[in-house]
This record gives structure tokens, sequence and C-alpha cells, in this order.
């Protein structure tokens, strides 16, 4: 199953990237593979060479992947 969307980034600056979610079974569980692609800018490469992006994005990455398990095991249940 793919989910795919559009992501609109205001800071640190403006971007509109595409995101993908893949879903694929696995013996214990739901393997997701999350993908973000777009235009990366000089001021932006800058920026991933000079800053721990996992550091900054990583949190909010964890909280979203919590949301969906938690979205999708009660959409199982019903």
């Amino acid at each position: 199953t793919l989910i795919n969307l559009d992501l609109d980034f205001i800071k640190p600056f403006r971007a509109s990237n595409k995101v993908a979610f893949a879903f694929s079974p696995e013996a214990d569980g739901t393997l997701v593979l999350w993908t973000m692609t777009g235009p990366l800018p000089f001021m932006a490469k800058l920026m991933h060479t000079l800053m721990n992006m996992d550091k900054m994005v990583g949190k909010d990455f964890e909280a979203g992947l919590a949301t969906l398990k938690s979205i999708s095991e009660t959409a199982a249940r019903a």
C-alpha cells in the first residue's frame, strides 16, 4: 500500500515536498517506509551540512509514526 502527500514547510525555509508512506507486511507487524523528496536550494544544502537534521525533525517523525500506528490499530479493531 502506498500513500502520497504534499508537505509544505514555512520555517526555517519555505519548501514544498512530496511525502510517501509505503507499507509492507512483516512477520511481526508492518514495515513503514517514509520518504520525502523535493528541491534542495543552496541555503537548505548548507543547513543540512551544518545542522543535525535528524535531531531537528526526528521527534516529529517519531510522533507521526506513533500516531499512524495508533490510528491503524484502532481501525483494525473496528
